[in-house]
């Protein structure tokens, strides 16, 4: 198991893959928080591309995303997505160079995370960063 706290601690650009712009759902209420704490949030979502969700720029793939942020990398991505959907993103944050693989709660995709561990990625399954971070900041 990865170390959340270190993860967390040491991220500061956090892509969101499957955010969405409606208030009410979680994506959207997770990168609200992670925006009040000192990440910056790259919203990924094709049907928002262009457009400014909570004051970001959002980007159709975590390609575009992380080419935005160059050269500093994408530290962590945050899947909001079905389990059955995580393999390719899983090959494009291996692509981009990212630290992390991060899949929100009851997201599992063990073959997606073996292949992100075996290009040097952390991987974080089946856990919030919301949640999180709040028990960093509760424990400290």
């Amino acid at each position: 198991m990865p170390n959340i706290a270190r993860i967390l601690q040491d991220s500061r650009i956090i892509a969101i893959v499957g955010m969405s712009d409606k208030p009410e759902r979680a994506s959207h209420e997770v990168a609200d928080y992670l925006l009040r704490h000192g990440y910056r949030v790259l919203p990924v979502n094709p049907a928002l591309a262009g457009r400014d969700v909570l004051g970001q720029r959002a980007y159709a793939t975590l390609t575009q995303a992380a080419a935005a942020v160059a050269p500093a990398r994408i530290d962590i991505v945050d899947c909001f997505r079905k389990s059955e959907d995580i393999l390719p993103i899983a090959e494009e944050a291996i692509a981009v160079k990212a630290g992390c693989l991060w899949l929100q709660l009851d997201i599992v995709n063990e073959p997606a995370a073996q292949l992100a561990r075996a290009a040097g990625l952390d991987v974080v399954m089946d856990h919030c960063t919301k949640i999180e971070h709040r028990k960093l900041a509760v424990a400290a």
